[in-house]
């Protein structure tokens, strides 16, 4: 067998699980939307806690409330503050996303990329054929909202043409619809920020184009910007 036949097991196993714990994870949140539409929920905030808080479980008899606890009770709750010895085995090079999976895009972006500009430059360097690969089934509750915020806040007119080519990445994700009526007033507000700025930006010269995407006329930039508008509900 030639040196470069050799199967590597570890990698294999590594993205079995990865994908295992994004399909658990789907299936988790999909079921408590579910159950939180059939309570007929009062409001988005219920609505939102109901499904982040599908990975808990209920205590059985067997279980001690009281006593020393050894774990947090919501392991969820810590997840974006990293330990001191977390924050200083951080290289640089970490910040910067190189997913394979969704489960390891949403460990990525709440461990490592805390700031709305370390986001943005994320966003513009996976682009919009590597986002749509990597959320094909859905973008995790929540998640759309926050990447919408990140390029509302930090949107450049030399990068219209490769945000106009994430959004219409995420615009053809799954369930995209359902995650979009979804957002908080915030979220949606961001939505409608962005592409005001889209707009009023108009079309940069070719020279000024970043990471070096070109369109194939400008004509179909501003079809792709109305056609945006209109999945995205934006009046």
């Amino acid at each position: 067998m030639k040196r470069n036949d050799i199967i590597d097991f570890k990698a294999l196993e590594k993205e079995l699980q990865a994908a295992l714990t994004a399909d658990e994870k789907y299936k988790r949140e999909n079921a408590a939307k579910l159950r939180a539409v059939e309570q007929r929920v009062a409001s988005y905030e219920e609505f939102r806690g109901i499904v982040l808080a599908s990975h808990l479980k209920p205590l059985e008899q067997k279980d001690k409330i009281g006593g020393k606890r050894t774990v947090p009770w919501n392991c969820h709750t810590i997840q974006g503050r990293p330990s001191r010895d977390e924050t200083t085995e951080i290289s640089p090079e970490k910040t910067l996303l190189q997913p394979e999976t969704s489960a390891e895009f949403y460990r990525d972006w709440r461990r490592y990329l805390r700031s709305g500009p370390e986001r943005y430059e994320a966003l513009l360097h996976l682009g919009g054929p590597k986002l749509g690969r990597l959320f094909q089934m859905d973008v995790g509750f929540g998640l759309l909202g926050e990447m919408l915020m990140a390029l509302a806040d930090h949107v450049r007119p030399a990068d219209r043409w490769v945000v106009l080519g994430i959004l219409r990445s995420l615009a053809s994700t799954g369930r995209f619809t359902l995650n979009l009526s979804l957002m908080s007033h915030e979220e949606k507000e961001s939505c409608r920020s962005l592409f005001q700025k889209l707009q009023a930006m108009g079309t940069p010269s070719l020279e000024g184009r970043g990471l070096g995407e070109q369109p194939g006329g400008l004509q179909e930039e501003e079809s792709l910007l109305q056609e945006l508008l209109r999945l995205y509900h934006v009046d």
